[in-house]
């Protein structure tokens, strides 16, 4: 079956990654712009974190995401 966004159907080219702990099969190909887009939380307030370091905003269109990768998405909140 054909690519739609990041989640993907077709086996021959995926990673398996966890993303705040569920796991999620997504194209080789996806970035971390492209994951949230797909899960639909572009432009909130969030951090990306992947295997324990930050992912910067600046990077999300770049960084690509590799097999077993685990990806923590936190919505920042507000307050003082």
């Amino acid at each position: 079956m054909p690519r739609v966004g990041c989640f993907i159907s077709n086996k021959e080219f995926f990673l398996k990654i966890f993303v705040n702990g569920e796991p999620k099969q997504v194209a080789d190909t996806c970035s971390v712009q492209d994951l949230l887009a797909e899960m639909e939380i572009v432009g909130q307030r969030l951090a990306v974190e992947v295997n324990e370091e930050i992912v910067s905003k600046s990077r999300h269109a770049d960084y690509s995401f590799k097999d077993g990768d685990k990806v923590e998405i936190v919505h920042a909140i507000g307050g003082g």
